[in-house]
C-alpha cells in the first residue's frame, strides 16, 4: 500500500470533455456538467466539509477531490492510497474514511487533516472471502451506526455452501460484531436508506446466461434483518431458476419493489431529498444502470427514476441517458454511483469515462 509513500496532491481545472455532454438527454430544465476527472471513478462518499472520496474497482487507488473555490468544479485532487485490491467501496464516518477491498475493510483515521499524508490505514476486518468474482464491495453506514458490507455470490449461478456469500452484512465501526442482515442477494453494489422510514433499499444484479430479456435486475427493500431475496432459487420474484428453482418456490421469498431491465447492472442509488429539483422528485429514487456486458443489444448505461407511493413503485423510467448510442451501440460512459450535494445537485460517477458529473435543475 502507498499510504505513506504514494500520496500525491494535484490541482485540477475544468477537464476536457471527451464525453460529449450534449448527447446526454435529461428532463426539461436539467443540465449536466463535469465536476471532476477521476480514473475508474466508482463509489463515492462525501464529508460534511465537502471532500469527496472515490473508490476504484478495476484500479488500485482511492482518491479525494474537493471544490475549494465554490464553482462546482473540483480544483484539488489527492491519491490517498495505491496498490489496493479492488478498493471499490468508500464510506465516511465520524471523520474517518473506510475503504472496502475484496477481503478487507480499512480505516483512515481523521482523514481530512491528513489528505497530504494519510499514513498506513488500520485494518479493521480481514476475514471476507478472497474471490474476486463479485468480490468488489459497496459500503455505507446505516442509521443504526453500523457499517453495511455486501458479499456477492462467487459465481454467475450457484448454491453457496458458506452463508457469508450472497448477502448483506453489518458490523460495528471497529470491525466487531459481524452479522448477516439479508440473504439471497446475488450481487448488490449499491444501497441506501429511506429518508423517512430508515428502511434499507438496494439494487441487485440478475444472473446471466438465460437470454437477453431474462431475468430482470431488481430494486429491493429490507426493512428488517433476516429477509431472503431469492438467489439462487428465484429471480425477479417470479422467475424460477432452471438449475436450482426446484428446491424452493418463488413464493418463499421477498418480492422486488421494482423489476428493472434485464442485464442493466443497477449499481448506486439515492432517494432525492434536496430542494433544487422539482417537488415531484422528493423522496423518489434515482439509480445508476452501469450497462449490460453480454446482451445482443446493449441495455442500461443510464440513470433511471423510480417513483414511489406509500412504499410501492408506480413508475420506472429513464432520467439521464445518452451514454449509449442505441443506433451504433457505441458506449461513451457507464454510470456507477449517485450522490447528492448539499445544494441539491446530483453527482454521478462514470468508471469508463473517468468522470464525475454534476446534474442541476435550472427551471
Amino acid at each position: 500500500m502507498g499510504g505513506v509513500l504514494g500520496v500525491a496532491m494535484m490541482a485540477c481545472s475544468a477537464p476536457p470533455e471527451e464525453v460529449s455532454l450534449s448527447s446526454i438527454q435529461l428532463p426539461p430544465g436539467f443540465s449536466i456538467s463535469i465536476y471532476a476527472e477521476v480514473e475508474d471513478a466508482r463509489s463515492m462518499a462525501l464529508s460534511q466539509s465537502g471532500t469527496l472520496f472515490i473508490g476504484n474497482k478495476d484500479g488500485d487507488k482511492v482518491y479525494a477531490v474537493k471544490d475549494t473555490d465554490g464553482d462546482f468544479v473540483a480544483d484539488k485532487k489527492w491519491v490517498l492510497d495505491s496498490g489496493l485490491n479492488m478498493p471499490n467501496g468508500v464510506a465516511f464516518h465520524n471523520g474517518d474514511l473506510y475503504v472496502a477491498e475484496v477481503s478487507r475493510i480499512l480505516k483512515f483515521s481523521d482523514i481530512e487533516n491528513k489528505l497530504d499524508q494519510p499514513g498506513e490505514p488500520e485494518v479493521i476486518y480481514d476475514q471476507f472471502p478472497t474471490e474476486t468474482h463479485h468480490g468488489w464491495k459497496y459500503i455505507a453506514f446505516g442509521p443504526d451506526g453500523k457499517l453495511y458490507v455486501p458479499v456477492g455470490a462467487p459465481c454467475n449461478i450457484c448454491e453457496p455452501t458458506d452463508s457469508i456469500y450472497a448477502g448483506i452484512h453489518r458490523m460495528n465501526p471497529d470491525g466487531t460484531g459481524l452479522e448477516i442482515y439479508a440473504r439471497g442477494v446475488r450481487n448488490t453494489v449499491g444501497f441506501t436508506w429511506h429518508p423517512e422510514t430508515n428502511d434499507l433499499w438496494f439494487t441487485d444484479n440478475g444472473r446471466d446466461m438465460l437470454g437477453d430479456d431474462v431475468p430482470p435486475c431488481e430494486l429491493n427493500a429490507a426493512p428488517q434483518a433476516g429477509m431472503h431475496f431469492g438467489y439462487p432459487y428465484c429471480h425477479g420474484g417470479t422467475v424460477s431458476d432452471p438449475e436450482f428453482g426446484s428446491k424452493r418456490a418463488c413464493t418463499e421469498f421477498v418480492q422486488p419493489i421494482q423489476n428493472l431491465g434485464a442485464h442493466v447492472a443497477p449499481l448506486g442509488l439515492k432517494f432525492y431529498t434536496g430542494d433544487m429539483f422539482p417537488a415531484e422528485y422528493k423522496n423518489q429514487i434515482i439509480l445508476a444502470e452501469h450497462g449490460s456486458w453480454n446482451r445482443s443489444k446493449k441495455s442500461g448505461y443510464k440513470l433511471s427514476l423510480v417513483k414511489l407511493q406509500e412504499g410501492k413503485a408506480v413508475s420506472y423510467e429513464p432520467f439521464a441517458s445518452g451514454w449509449l448510442n442505441e443506433t451504433s451501440q457505441e458506449v461513451t460512459g457507464r454510470p456507477v454511483d449517485v450522490l447528492q450535494l448539499p445544494d441539491g445537485s446530483l453527482l454521478v460517477s462514470d468508471d469508463q469515462a473517468g468522470k464525475i458529473y454534476r446534474i442541476i435543475f435550472k427551471g
